[in-house]
């Protein structure tokens, strides 16, 4: 989780203002949504840690490096990691799956519209494609994953990653 929001975090800070309108592989966002997304993600996961509520969206703030460092400092306390969350019904740990999962596709999604390089850790790829695969029908369910795009058995697990969520890992700003 460390290192995938260190990643995320240095993606946003490589965002020039020009490139905030631009489209990005979430067909719902563009570059400003897109980090405003995470900025909402990140303090929402702030409250999961502590076992609170959901939070609402706020404004974009530009903010989102600080928050994240706000998110790892909350689940860098053992309690995160225990029982169940009271506002998303499942194990703390698949709730810390879900924030590694958000930064690694939205992390890709913030590369390809700005054309910054992107390599993620291969473990934290791992990791979110195997939370996906057992969590993908629910996520279709709820709307956060759109129909799958076909990648090749054999593609990189990113690839995979990206084609199960719905995601084309060949799309191009």
């Amino acid at each position: 989780m460390t290192r995938s929001s260190e990643l995320t975090s240095d993606l946003v800070r490589g965002v020039r203002d020009e490139q905030l309108g631009l489209s990005t592989p979430c067909a719902k966002f563009d570059v400003r949504d897109l980090i405003n997304h995470l900025e909402w993600v990140a303090e929402m996961f702030v409250s999961l840690a502590a076992k609170g509520p959901r939070t609402e969206q706020g404004p974009y703030a530009g903010d989102f490096p600080e928050r994240a460092e706000r998110t790892l400092a909350a689940w860098s306390r053992p309690e995160a990691w225990e029982g169940m969350s009271p506002a998303m019904g499942m194990p703390q740990p698949m709730v810390a799956h879900l924030y590694l999962t958000d930064l690694v596709v939205h992390g890709w999604d913030l590369a390809r519209a700005t054309g910054q390089a992107y390599e993620p850790m291969p473990e934290a790829v791992t990791g979110s494609l195997v939370f996906t695969e057992q969590m993908v029908d629910m996520g279709r369910e709820l709307g956060a994953f759109g129909p799958p795009v076909e990648v090749p058995d054999d593609a990189p697990a990113l690839d995979r990653l990206l084609g199960l969520i719905g995601r084309d890992p060949a799309w191009k700003a």
